[in-house]
């Protein structure tokens, strides 16, 4: 939080403000965060991911050993003590440092899961943060990592977004050694590091600008610009199209040939036609990528670009270890997929984000059977709260209505003597009086439902 100081006449007051770039949600945006945030557990879950959180705070040195560029001008550092530290801007970094600290602890393929915050200081805009969620998920391997791995992990991103609730979303894919064996023909291969960050940004420059960075900025010849354009830009069949330039290098060849069995892949793990696409755009700025690039885009929203990008990469530990650690891996961010689906409306207004399921409002002055009603509704499974202001019925109806909470339980000295409670649905405003017993397993069957109700109401089908 950002403070200003406020003289007043007798002490000084903190004006409260949160600092730009910085989310911070309501309660009941907060609770349909935290739904996601659970399904998305789930998901990488159900793949055998296990759970990893490292620290927020590392050695600058850690952290900075393979950044550089952008990376080092947006990154959050400072001094204690003697001590040069950094917080972490991405989730990848901390764990190549983590694989090689724990090398003979891990099991291999090392595969983890982790969802938690990253820090970048750079300028926020719509929907892009300075403090942001990440959920990543990376296999590892100890020396080698078979192809398997790297269409394992996309239908890990299309079962977790079909799991939030999601249909309108496409997998772009590409393999880096396309590209390098494509540059390689051209006779551009000590340059395919700048000509690889310089195509990753065609979806924002449009093929114009990209031709003037790549002769103006990169100095390329005019003929080696207008090749790189087609070539990334190829529309139809990609992989007939990429049989055109096969038997010419032999990175081509082998990069064209993990495609196909990636894509082979990733269908028999149950990722249908129309939820991914070849794109030989795809690069992944990164240098750290070598095989396989993934970018997932909303269909509805292409203008707000990748919302789940990652890859494989053969050497990432390697400022960290001798040994070999090769891994592939996608990042969700979860911030920033929140921000576009509430902006466009798509949070499932029937998803849980009330605070509690039932909410007991006393009708006598005498707390005790409130009391043990709510404990005895907490052992059913509900989140129950007692409301123990001396309020009026209607303003602890209001306070309920308010927070969202679905059902009311009404207690008083009617309900008490007959062994009864009243319950109220506060959506349709129909009341039943039943025994405890009864009433609490319908609210439960009730709940259950919405519970299960995906976060997100997308209709958008992919294209």
């Amino acid at each position: 939080m950002e403070v200003v100081l406020i003289k007043t006449q007798n002490t000084q007051r903190v004006k409260p403000r949160t600092l730009s770039g910085f989310m911070e949600l309501p309660p009941e945006k907060q609770a349909v965060f935290d739904l996601m945030t659970a399904r998305v557990r789930e998901s990488f879950e159900s793949y055998g991911f296990a759970p990893l959180d490292t620290p927020a705070i590392e050695s600058a040195e850690v952290l900075l050993a393979k950044a550089g560029g952008e990376t080092e001008k947006q990154i959050y550092r400072f001094t204690k003590g003697e001590h040069d530290l950094a917080l972490r801007f991405d989730l990848t970094v901390p764990l190549a440092k983590y694989s090689a600290a724990n090398y003979g602890a891990l099991a291999f393929p090392f595969r983890r899961f982790q969802i938690g915050k990253v820090y970048r200081g750079e300028r926020p805009q719509r929907g892009r943060y300075r403090e942001l969620y990440q959920a990543d998920i990376d296999v590892v391997g100890d020396g080698a990592l078979g192809i398997f791995s790297e269409a394992e992990i996309p239908s890990v991103v299309y079962s977790t977004f079909r799991a939030l609730g999601l249909d309108g979303f496409v997998i772009r894919l590409n393999n880096r050694k396309v590209l390098n064996g494509f540059f390689e023909l051209l006779g551009l291969s000590e340059r395919s590091g700048d000509i690889m960050r310089a195509v990753d940004k065609l979806d924002k420059l449009g093929a114009g600008k990209l031709r003037a960075l790549l002769t103006d900025d990169l100095a390329l010849p005019p003929d080696a610009a207008d090749d790189i354009i087609e070539f990334v830009s190829g529309a139809g069949d990609a992989l007939a199209f990429l049989d055109k330039y096969a038997g010419r290098s032999e990175t081509f060849d082998a990069g064209a040939a993990e495609l196909r069995e990636v894509t082979r892949l990733m269908e028999d793990l149950g990722v249908p036609k129309t939820h991914y696409k070849i794109d030989l755009s795809v690069a992944r700025g990164l240098d750290y990528y070598t095989g396989s690039v993934y970018e997932t885009t909303l269909t509805a929203h292409p203008e707000v670009g990748s919302i789940c990008s990652g890859g494989r990469y053969d050497d990432l530990a390697g400022y960290y270890t001798e040994k070999r650690l090769p891994g592939v891996g996608m990042s969700i961010g979860l911030s920033r997929l929140f921000f576009i689906l509430d902006d466009a409306g798509l949070l499932n207004p029937e998803a849980v984000s009330a605070p509690c399921d039932a909410l007991i409002i006393p009708m006598t002055p005498e707390l005790s059977p409130a009391a043990r009603l709510a404990a005895a509704m907490r052992a059913a499974g509900l989140r129950v709260q007692v409301y123990s202001e001396g309020k009026k019925l209607g303003q602890k109806l209001a306070y309920a209505n308010k927070l969202g909470v679905p059902f009311a339980v009404l207690l008083g000295e009617d309900e008490i003597a007959a062994g009864k409670i009243t319950v109220r649905d506060m959506r349709t405003g129909e009341q039943t009086t039943a025994s405890p017993g009864i009433l609490t397993e319908g609210i439960k069957e009730r709940v259950s439902a919405m519970r299960n109700a995906p976060p997100v109401k997308d209709k958008t089908p992919a294209q």
